[in-house]
Formats: C-alpha cells, sequence, structure tokens
C-alpha cells in the first residue's frame, strides 16, 4: 500500500485550509456591518453623513450623549447666561446652541427589555424543558400529532395574528405590560424550546434514570440530580435561541407597547437629532443593544457547540 494513501473520512490539508478561508472570509463580511455600527456611533452628525463616507475620523462621543440625554434648544444669550460647562455633553451640546434638559427614555426602553426577554427566555425554557421531559420519557396518546401542532405554531408569521392578539390584551389589560410582553413571547418561544430540547433528552440514557430510582430517588428527584445536569448543554442553546428572538423581536413590540413596557428595538429608530435623524445617536444605542446578547453569547459559547453538535456523532 502506498505511504501517500490517505483516509476518505479525513479531510485533506488542503481542504481543511480552503475551508478555513471560506470561513474567515464570510465571518468578515458578516461583521462589516457591525464595525460599521461601532465606528458610526463615535462619529459626528456631519461626518456620519459625509459623501463619500469617512473611513478615517476623529473619535466623539456625541452620539452616546445624545443618546443618553434630551436637549433643548436655546438662544446664544441665554446659554452665555449659564455657568461653565461640567461635562463633555454639556459643552458639546451647547456648541450646537442647545442645553442638556434631562436623561433621555433610553435606559429605560434598555431595561425593559432585559426584563422581557430574559423573563420570557426563562419561562420558555423552564416549560419546554419539563414538556420535553415528558415527551421523551412517557408514552403521551398522540405524541406525534401533538408535537407536530406544537411546531405548527411557528409556521404562521407572528405578525399575522398580530390584530387579534392586540384585541385580547386590550381586553385583558395586558396591553404596554411588561407581564403581556413575557406571556406572549413565552408562547412563541416554547415551541422552539420543546422541539430542541426533546432531541437533547433523547440522547440522555434512560438507564440513568432507572438506577437512580433503584437507589431510592423519585422520578422528580432523577429529573434533577440525573437528567438537568447532562441536559445542561442543550439547556443552554436553547436559551441562546429563545433569547435571540426575544432580544430582537420589532414587530409585536412596536404594535402593543408604546410607553410604560416599550423596548429597545421600536424605541431607538425614534430618536431624533437637529434637522433629522441622529446617526451617531441610532449607531450607540444599537451598539449599547447588542453588549448584553453578546456577552450572554461568549459566557455559554462552550454549551453552545456542544449543543449544536450533540449526537451528532455516534461511536
Amino acid at each position: 500500500m502506498s505511504a501517500a494513501a490517505h483516509s476518505v473520512v479525513e479531510p485533506s490539508t488542503t481542504s481543511k485550509r480552503a475551508a478555513a478561508t471560506l470561513v474567515i472570509v464570510y465571518a468578515l463580511i458578516s461583521m462589516i456591518p457591525l464595525f460599521w455600527i461601532f465606528a458610526t456611533s463615535f462619529k459626528t452628525p456631519p461626518d456620519s453623513i459625509a459623501y463619500p463616507p469617512k473611513i478615517v475620523f476623529t473619535p466623539s462621543i456625541e452620539g452616546y450623549c445624545n443618546l443618553f440625554t434630551t436637549r433643548t434648544r436655546q438662544t446664544p444669550e441665554y446659554i452665555n447666561s449659564l455657568p461653565p460647562a461640567t461635562s463633555f455633553c454639556d459643552e458639546t451640546t451647547r456648541k450646537r446652541n442647545m442645553v442638556i434638559a434631562g436623561p433621555s427614555n433610553f435606559l429605560p426602553r434598555f431595561v425593559n427589555s432585559l426584563i422581557i426577554a430574559f423573563g420570557s427566555t426563562f419561562c420558555a425554557v423552564f416549560l419546554g424543558t419539563l414538556a420535553a421531559y415528558g415527551f421523551s420519557r412517557f408514552r403521551v396518546p398522540l405524541a406525534d400529532d401533538l408535537l407536530f401542532f406544537i411546531l405548527s405554531t411557528r409556521f404562521m408569521p407572528p405578525i399575522a395574528v398580530a390584530i387579534p392578539i392586540y384585541l385580547m390584551y386590550r381586553e385583558l389589560g395586558l396591553s404596554d405590560t411588561a407581564l403581556g410582553m413575557i406571556l406572549l413571547y413565552t408562547a412563541v418561544n416554547v415551541s422552539l424550546a420543546v422541539w430542541l430540547l426533546k432531541g437533547f433528552i433523547d440522547e440522555i440514557p434512560r438507564e440513568y434514570e432507572e438506577a437512580a430510582m433503584i437507589d431510592g430517588y423519585t422520578r422528580l428527584q432523577a429529573f434533577r440530580k440525573v437528567v438537568l445536569p447532562q441536559a445542561t448543554t442543550g439547556i443552554a442553546a436553547t436559551a441562546i435561541f429563545c433569547l435571540i428572538f426575544a432580544w430582537n423581536e420589532y414587530a409585536f413590540a412596536s404594535l402593543l407597547t408604546s410607553g410604560t413596557a416599550q423596548t429597545a428595538p421600536p424605541f431607538i429608530p425614534t430618536i431624533i437629532g437637529e434637522g433629522g435623524q441622529d446617526w451617531p445617536a441610532v449607531a450607540a444605542g444599537t451598539t449599547v443593544f447588542l453588549v448584553p446578547i453578546l456577552v450572554f453569547t461568549i459566557l455559554l459559547r462552550k454549551q453552545l457547540l456542544r449543543g449544536i453538535t450533540f449526537g451528532a456523532v455516534r461511536k
């Protein structure tokens, strides 16, 4: 046999390098919009709308100042009568014949996003785990039909049921409430959670639970101490997918919230600046909005990779 022979299963060095190159190029192209948004958040309003677009510019935090404050236009005489500016934001605002009137509504909207997205993710994963365990371990009548019905709830575009949900929420008093948005996002995400987690729990041998129950554990104790630790990777992966949907959802948030429970996605486009759209402030809001989901994904990246590949390779 020739020494140069190689396995038909193991990829060659050339194919590995080609695949790595394609992945790197795709990743760089995909991140160009993110880099551009991040750069725009540190531009001044004139630089953000300059043509041709400026790649090299003098950084400024004016966009972040405009994001977290509200400003009013005043006469030069009034501005000159004020005491000296005490911060960069105050000084920059006065240069544009404006003064800071108070904080903006971005921070409350951002907090709403945190509460609604993480609250609905927890509820969806919690209910999805219990339902998936029931489908995986017990003989449920018409289990396949029920699973298909659960999955079919994601077939229809959410906006198609927006009007009935709006009318129902108005009658129940759930419009513009955090509880209403958490319940809605939980209902949308629970079907995804059930289908993903059932696949993970199916891969966990039943013998582990049976051995635990022989040792005196109840079914609930075996589920909590045996199944859950082994399903951690699947739960983490499911939580990330559910959180991404709840964090980015725009249609329901625009229709069902307007003030108290409004989240960041419908609020960011409404940031209006001097003479039109304040693009640095919009980019700053988008950058800040990306941070929690980015941190959450990075913290759970190992579990996400294991969860995606769980059960893909069998010995």
